[in-house]
């Protein structure tokens, strides 16, 4: 009785112990997952939990973000889960996403997994249009992600109509040109072609060093008022503060980069930005809510750490990161090198193995054609034989007839015709009698001739038999496959090695291999120049080509904004446009805002 008794208390004791929980389900880019969380985790509990699962390191990119009436907020690091304003159902819903974009992705963003997951969020920001992206950088972008998706081109294998049910365009896009989807996918796939040999995630940082020059990529647009009262945007990205025209979001008017910024605070809407010169006024504006400048708030500092961050020497962590991606990046290659060998060997054998079977089957041909021509030429040497024979017996016949008619021509002769008439007779039979034995001797010599030509026939004949019968064997003892040097056999995908000739050569990431690797980066580098400007080249094709097509009352002010912006000129990169608007100086750019 006291043993259960006690086995009740430690039971009821344990059950106490035991910490409350929750469910949390976290929506990333491709996945969901759900987690018990306990209710005193605070948000760098479950956002660590997150990126741990995720095998992620670069952290400090990503946040977890939930909405508030209808306004993004991120969920704070030192603030437990459930003290923030989400919904208390079960599950809790977050979404794991990049809050904060680097200004160079392939300089900065190291990890695979990093690099993928911003290739996926940038890439709906473009197909949702939340980034603008023009039609002919559209296509090209689009080119990228089937790549990274189906791998090199294969024309027996992706087919006219294999891209139709992806969505690789903006709506805005297709809505603005009369073609087809059919036309659409020939443009893309003409630029896929061009891509071969790229691996997933060299074609997925392609795809964000073209996006990362857009005008829209990375900046988050809040309205706000100036003092005036004027309604402007500002734009907080990886750059720094840029204000922007209500309607247009492509070009700011100002901005204000970090290294410019001092300090930056808000009092309910109220926001102050204090310029680092201290002899220049601060400014300040309005923006609509409260929890919007907190937003706004959270993003300014979180960008202007990575600000500094970028502009110092790397960490020890990132340090290693690095060298972990460039050994990776080492292997992956000599892997890529390895694995295409062996394609090329394999292609080879391939078509060797095809030649040989070609060249089997047309000394099969051969074979049958010169066994025919044999059964041919035995069938005909037969006939003529016989032929011969036969008319070697009619010759004979013929000359016997002949013999025949002579002695019955002397007969004649030698019987008295005793009277005219009887004579007259007689002198006629012997007239036919002798030409009849005239024909039967013409006869008897053409029959012989004949005789003599069969018998030429015949040996001829038999000369083509004994031919056919010296190719048959000619063939027959012909080797069916030419030597061939034996092709190594792949080394099986679980045993590494990096031996290239016995033990004479070994791979050694810190000496040989990366040396060349250098020197390949180096090699690319150049090819990248040159590429880029054939880039540009097609681009410029592709917009020619497809001006034609498009409707123009089906343009969006974006549009005419962009296409105004070419017209001008305004062709160089988002970098080179911040750079020229600060040029002025701090004091007359605070101003020129305050005055707007």
């Amino acid at each position: 009785m006291a043993g259960a008794i006690a086995s009740r208390m430690s039971f009821s004791s344990l059950k106490r112990k035991q910490p409350k929980t929750f469910t949390v389900r976290i929506v990333t880019m491709d996945a969901e997952m759900e987690f018990n969380c306990e209710m005193k985790w605070k948000g760098k509990d479950l956002f660590d939990l997150v990126c741990r699962t995720l095998g992620l390191r670069e952290t400090w990119f990503f946040g977890l973000q939930y909405t508030i009436k209808d306004t993004v907020a991120w969920l704070k690091m030192d603030k437990k889960v459930l003290d923030h304003d989400v919904s208390k159902e079960e599950p809790v819903t977050f979404h794991f996403l990049a809050k904060f974009y680097p200004e160079n992705a392939e300089e900065e963003l190291v990890q695979e997994i990093t690099q993928h997951l911003f290739f996926l969020q940038v890439k709906k920001q473009i197909l949702d249009e939340k980034i603008y992206c023009p039609p002919e950088a559209s296509v090209l972008l689009a080119s990228y992600a089937v790549q990274a998706k189906y791998g090199d081109y294969d024309p027996s294998v992706h087919k006219r109509g294999f891209l139709a049910q992806e969505e690789l365009l903006p709506k805005r896009v297709i809505n603005l040109y009369q073609m087809t989807p059919e036309m659409w996918e020939e443009r893309i796939t003409a630029w896929y072609a061009e891509h071969r040999g790229r691996a997933r995630d060299e074609a997925e940082m392609e795809y964000l060093k073209i996006a990362q020059d857009l005008e829209m990529y990375g900046v988050n647009y809040f309205a706000i008022r100036n003092k005036k009262g004027t309604e402007l945007l500002l734009g907080v990205d990886a750059l720094g503060l840029h204000i922007y025209d209500p309607e247009n979001r492509l070009t700011p008017k100002i901005s204000f980069p970090w290294n410019e910024i001092r300090n930056i605070s808000y009092s309910d809407k109220e926001f102050t930005i204090k310029p680092l010169d201290k002899k220049i006024d601060v400014f300040k504006f309005n923006s609509s809510k409260l929890r919007v400048n907190k937003l706004i708030l959270q993003l300014c500092i979180g960008n202007h750490d990575l600000f500094m961050r970028r502009r110092k020497a790397d960490s020890l962590e990132v340090q290693q990161m690095k060298a972990q991606a460039r050994e990776e990046k080492a292997r992956k290659q000599m892997e890529r090198q390895r694995l295409a060998r062996e394609k090329q060997m394999r292609e080879e054998a391939e078509r060797t193995r095809d030649e040989l079977e070609r060249r089997l089957l047309q000394m099969k041909e051969e074979a049958t054609m010169a066994n025919e021509a044999l059964m041919r030429s035995e069938e005909t040497a037969d006939l003529l034989a016989e032929k011969a024979q036969i008319t070697e017996e009619e010759a004979k016949l013929l000359a016997q007839k002949a013999a025949e008619a002579e002695q019955e021509m002397q007969r004649i002769k030698a019987t008295a015709i005793r009277t005219e008439e009887e004579k007259r007779l007689m002198e006629q039979k012997v007239l036919e009698a002798e030409v009849l034995a005239l024909k039967m001797a013409e006869e008897s010599e053409r029959r012989a001739k004949e005789a003599d030509q069969l018998k030429q026939d015949l040996q001829e004949a038999r000369e083509a038999e004994r031919r056919a019968k010296q190719k048959l064997l000619e063939i027959a003892t012909k080797p069916t496959y030419p030597p061939m040097n034996p092709i190594p056999a792949p080394l099986p995908p679980d045993i590494p090695s990096f031996d290239f000739i016995g033990d004479s050569l070994s791979f050694d990431f810190k000496d040989t291999d990366m040396k060349r690797l250098s020197m390949e980066i180096e090699k690319e580098k150049v090819e990248y120049m040159e590429k880029s400007k054939h880039l540009q080249e097609q681009l410029n094709e592709l917009k020619t080509e497809i001006e034609a097509l498009k409707l123009k009352e089906r343009e969006t002010a974006l549009d005419i904004l962009h296409n105004e912006n070419s017209d001008r000129g305004g062709t160089s990169s988002k970098h080179n446009t911040i750079k020229k608007l600060t040029l002025q100086s701090a004091k007359s750019r605070v101003a020129f805002f305050e005055e707007l």
